[in-house]
Order: C-alpha cells, then sequence, then structure tokens
C-alpha cells in the first residue's frame, strides 16, 4: 500500500475525520462539516453564504443544506443582504456563538494535548511541515476534488 496514503488514513482515523459526528456541545451532535462552517462564519464579518460555500471547496446546494440543518438547530440565522436581496448573509446566534466556543476550545485543547508529546522543535517542524503541505494543496490542480 502507497505510504503517503497510509499516513493520511491514520491521521484522518486517529484526528477522528472520519466520524460522522465530531463534536457535541449542549446535547447537539455536531458533524464535521457543521463545525467547520460555524468556524468559517465565527471567523468572518458578516460572511456571504457564496463566501463560506468558496473557503470550504463545497458546491451551494451541499452548503445550502448544511446551513438549514443548523438554522433548525438555532445555531445560525441567514439574511437578505440590504445591499443585494438575492445575496444571504449568515451569522451565529448566542447558541451559535456559545456552539463554536466550545467546539474551538475543545479542538484547542485536544490539539495541545498531541502537542505535549513532543519539544518545541519537533512542534515547530510539524507546524513548518503542514504549513509547506497546505501550501502545496492549495496549487494542486487535485486538491478538493473526488478522485473518481
Amino acid at each position: 500500500m502507497n505510504e503517503k496514503r497510509e499516513v493520511f488514513q491514520s491521521l484522518f482515523k486517529r484526528f477522528g475525520l472520519l466520524n460522522r459526528n465530531c463534536c457535541e456541545a449542549d446535547e447537539l451532535d455536531i458533524s464535521m462539516n457543521q463545525s467547520q462552517i460555524l468556524y468559517e462564519i465565527e471567523k468572518r464579518e458578516s460572511p456571504s453564504m457564496q463566501e463560506i460555500a468558496e473557503s470550504l471547496g463545497t458546491d451551494i446546494s451541499t452548503f445550502s443544506r448544511q446551513v438549514q440543518t443548523l438554522i433548525k438547530m438555532k445555531l445560525v440565522t441567514k439574511t437578505p443582504s440590504a445591499a443585494d436581496r438575492r445575496i444571504y448573509i449568515l451569522a451565529l446566534t448566542e447558541t451559535g456563538q456559545a456552539t463554536a466556543r466550545k467546539i474551538g476550545g475543545e479542538m484547542e485543547a485536544h490539539l495541545e494535548e498531541i502537542f505535549s508529546g513532543m519539544n518545541a522543535f519537533e512542534q515547530e517542524t510539524v507546524m513548518r511541515s503542514l504549513k509547506l503541505l497546505n501550501e502545496a494543496m492549495a496549487k494542486s490542480s487535485v486538491c478538493c476534488k473526488p478522485i473518481f
């Protein structure tokens, strides 16, 4: 088996990226996709649906279904833009903000625990390597596209 694929598969399994639900916040089961949407909305000011969908590399129809689920969970609101009624602006509700903060705190603690087994040089090496990999993926013609 290809060593690179084996390393990635192992990494995904250990980090929980293949799990159906990644987080639980206030008895809400949050999927990895939903968690990413909350994170992207939280870090931007008045983002549009298209902006967040593009940042996640997701087609708008799939993304729209995820947003509808988050609206039903009372985590996100969607309102027409004052400048262009065809554009919808996303925002976190108070519950959505609390949920995003809780997930963020859990992720920080999880990463801190993982990195605690490494010395400062190893931590820096891993971070530098991950940044390099991320940049290479951004330049790749196959990034974020299914392989089949």
